[in-house]
């Protein structure tokens, strides 16, 4: 029975089935398969940094130890840090650095270097050397003697670590901070290093080193030339060399030497300080003011730099100029570049008398008396001992009891011969 009118059926009718939908339906299918299964595990997951190729540590050291067989010890270091970063439990890569940035003068980072070497292995001698050494060169000298000490400890037939104790005595000596016997240990420990390792650079170098505190100039320079042929890319050693032949009189063959260095270090002012001195030693004012000025621009700040130029145009008689370079010295001060300049305390140094009295006599001689009164009578109250100053402090006083009588006039007055030029002397 069926009710009429009723849009109801029990016999429900059929529709055929769409080809067309079947079939995209069973290619979506496969499109999200294939994503899920090929796509989706090679995936970042989102917010999360695309992972970079990592080098192989031995690269970098491949790299940096032909940059350092070069001599490109900057370029060097910087790969060498990079073998550090990529695998931080190589000693050796903290010793090699190390031993590049003390070359470089990158004292500090050396000595980071050289403790974490430490830290690595406290057995290490190399490490302790090196760390010895770094803190020599920058004046910590009982702490550094310690670390030399604990290197020779630690290994009886090192080279290296004769060498740096024989060094960091050296320095001692030079810094007049020695005991009566630190001067003999220095010669023993230098002999001792060369003994043990003849063809170590740090043997030689610290040789002539104790030769150049000692006096013998002439044994120095063969030293130091062995250091040279064995390393020709470091600019202390070539610094050292040049001074000892100053001393020696090889006058030419130190500015060659100077020179070498600060291509070797361009941003040192002291090579170009050395060659000025040079120059003025042989009376060729010009060319030493050149250089002066050329090392000035690297050191702006260094009250030395501005002795040095002043000491040139006082020998030369032209005292005004003198004044500039010499006020800025003994007085500090801004230079016109506005660069702070802290004055050099009078003491009894000799460079340092010498830098007071040159510019002493400077300003009586061009009638600023008011000023030089007051050098010399610093000098008279503060170095009374030394008979150059004395003198020098009375020339003063007497110029200007001089110029009260006849005003002084454009021709320079002659320089006493005891006020001479800067003598070079051994450095760190």
């Amino acid at each position: 029975m069926y009710l009429k009118g009723s849009k109801l059926s029990l016999n429900k009718k059929r529709h055929r089935p769409n080809g067309w939908v079947i079939l995209l339906l069973v290619v979506g299918i496969g499109v999200l398969l294939y994503f899920n299964l090929v796509v989706m595990p090679v995936m970042n997951p989102p917010f999360v940094p695309t992972p970079t190729p990592t080098r192989d540590p031995l690269s970098y050291i491949e790299e940096a130890d032909q940059l350092a067989l070069e001599g490109k010890y900057i370029q060097a270091v910087e790969v060498y840090q990079g073998a550090i970063n990529a695998d931080p439990t190589n000693i050796q890569n903290y010793l090699k650095i190390a031993r590049l940035q003390i070359y470089t003068n990158q004292l500090t980072q050396a000595q980071v270097n050289a403790q974490n070497a430490i830290l690595l292995d406290n057995t290490s001698s190399d490490a302790f050397a090196l760390l010895a050494w770094a803190k020599g060169f920058q004046r910590e000298y009982l702490a550094a003697e310690s670390d030399a000490k604990k290197a020779i400890e630690l290994d009886m037939n090192s080279g290296l670590a004769h060498a740096t104790y024989a060094y960091i005595l050296a320095l001692r000596v030079e810094a007049n901070v020695q005991e009566l016997d630190t001067m003999d240990r220095a010669i023993e420990e230098s002999r001792t290093a060369l003994a043990l390792e003849p063809n170590l650079l740090e043997a030689h170098w610290a040789r002539g080193y104790v030769l150049e505190i000692t006096s013998n100039y002439e044994e120095a320079v063969r030293e130091l030339e062995a250091a040279v042929a064995l390393n020709p890319n470091i600019a202390r050693v070539f610094m050292a060399l040049g001074r000892n032949m100053i001393n020696t009189g090889q006058l030419d063959q130190a500015v060659y030497q100077f020179t070498k260095a600060y291509s070797l270090n361009p941003t040192d002012p002291t090579p170009n300080l050395f060659i000025s001195r040079i120059y003025g030693m042989l009376g060729e004012w010009e060319k030493g003011i050149q250089y002066g000025t050329a090392a000035l621009r690297d050191g702006p700040s260094d009250p030395t730099l501005y002795a040095n130029l002043g000491t040139l145009y006082f020998r030369k008689g032209q005292y005004n100029q003198a004044v500039e370079y010499l006020e800025l010295a003994v007085r500090g001060g801004s230079n016109q570049d506005g660069v702070a300049v802290e004055g050099i305390l009078l003491s009894y140094e000799v460079s340092v008398i010498e830098t007071y009295s040159r510019y002493g006599l400077a300003l009586a001689r061009i009638n600023r008396c008011s000023e030089a009164i007051a050098v010399a009578n610093a000098l008279l109250a503060n170095v009374a001992d030394n008979e150059n100053a004395v003198y020098n402090a009375n020339e003063m006083i007497k110029t200007c009891e001089e110029n009260l009588l006849n005003p002084p006039t454009a021709t320079p007055a002659p320089t006493p011969t005891n006020v001479t030029g800067p003598t070079p002397t051994a450095q760190p």
